[in-house]
């Protein structure tokens, strides 16, 4: 009689301690896929569920296109010899007398360093007065000086050299080697040349980003894309600002994963597949295959095309699902593009929840038996 007692009060705390389990549920990785795909029952607003296929992820890969404007790529090579408003400029002019208008008593020479090419582009030039400097090249403002000279003292020899000034310089900051202000000359005209000049990138050229300021307008272009292109490397303007900046992206990677972390991108492009393959793919032990989700706030435009509604107006979350064991699952995953602020999450199957209430009712009923050993 005492021995279906104690057998009944085992029973009973057994059934408690399920109950209590049931209650209380049990730890795990986040949310399943049923919970995940379920329909609102309140008449709330809910994300969009999407499975994937090739109609999806032709539309849903809207990857932002950079480039710069015709302006830009139209401008030709200003030559380096071209003098403009803000250079400087050096003089030497020989006189062939011993007592000439500008040497010095017992020399024929004489070397002006540095005469600034004003606002207007003009220059001043002793005994020759103000002269029109701006838009031509040196041996132009050459023959101009001696032909201003030439009435005042006999066959003048004249030399100008232009010197970098600041107004032909260029501004380069972010992550070069040197930021600073870069005179525009003969080696550096071009937009590659000069962030080589400037030190080149910091960090990861392939997902380097180069900014170009001109005026009011402005363009954004890959690194990388302006070897490979080459009408992207632009000829420089005075006046123009570079920035260079590093890779800002990331992705959030949940769920049964490998890690469970914030994931910058590496890459210029980053598949759902290479993203999961980043943070060290699925966990084997508690992973579902079949429950890979990608949540977005997508865009308007990408939102009524694949849902068909003409109805949403603002940005829309979309919760995007692929099934790895489908037959073209994993090409999905290969195809499909992950964006910015994108967060990838894999649930755990259905047999870790089944294993984890085993192993919570296995070890109540060892510990039920041990209180039952004391009691005995």
């Amino acid at each position: 009689m005492k021995a279906d007692m104690r057998r009944s009060a085992q029973l009973i705390l057994v059934f408690l301690l399920t109950l209590s389990v049931a209650a209380c549920g049990l730890p795990r990785s986040g949310p399943n896929k049923s919970e995940l795909t379920r329909e609102d029952r309140d008449g709330g607003v809910n994300a969009i569920i999407v499975d994937v296929d090739d109609t999806v992820t032709r539309h849903a890969n809207v990857i932002p296109q950079f480039g710069f404007p015709n302006s830009f790529k139209n401008a030709g090579i200003v030559g380096s010899d071209l003098i403009s408003p803000g250079d400087v400029l050096g003089l030497t002019i020989w006189e062939n007398v011993d007592d000439g208008l500008l040497a010095g008593q017992g020399q024929n020479a004489t070397i002006l360093e540095e005469v600034q090419v004003d606002g207007n582009g003009n220059i001043f030039v002793p005994y020759a007065g103000v002269l029109k400097a701006s838009g031509k090249t040196p041996e132009q403002l050459r023959q101009l000086i001696t032909r201003q000279l030439n009435d005042q003292t006999p066959d003048p020899q004249v030399q100008v050299r232009r010197v970098a000034g600041d107004g032909a310089t260029v501004t380069l900051s972010g992550a070069v080697g040197a930021q600073g202000v870069y005179a525009i000359e003969r080696p550096t005209r071009k937009l590659s040349a000069m962030i080589a000049r400037a030190g080149g990138i910091l960090g990861e050229p392939e997902i380097a980003q180069v900014v170009l300021v001109r005026g009011g307008t402005r363009g954004r272009v890959w690194f990388t894309d302006i070897f490979e292109n080459p009408e992207l490397d632009i000829a420089l303007r005075s006046g123009d600002r570079i920035l260079v900046e590093a890779d800002t992206r990331r992705y959030t990677a949940l769920g049964s994963t490998g890690a469970q972390t914030l994931v910058p991108f590496d890459t210029q492009e980053l598949t759902a597949l290479e993203a999961l393959a980043q943070v060290g793919g699925l966990q084997s032990n508690s992973a579902d295959p079949t429950g890979l989700f990608v949540l977005r706030d997508e865009r308007v435009d990408v939102a009524r095309t694949l849902t068909g509604r003409s109805d949403i107006q603002t940005t829309q979350r979309m919760v995007y699902v692929m099934n790895l064991t489908e037959p073209n699952g994993l090409f999905y995953a290969r195809d499909f593009m992950i964006r910015d602020g994108d967060t990838v999450y894999v649930t755990e199957a259905p047999f870790t929840q089944w294993n984890k209430i085993f192993s919570a009712l296995t070890g109540s009923l060892a510990q039920v038996n041990t209180i039952s050993n004391i009691g005995n």
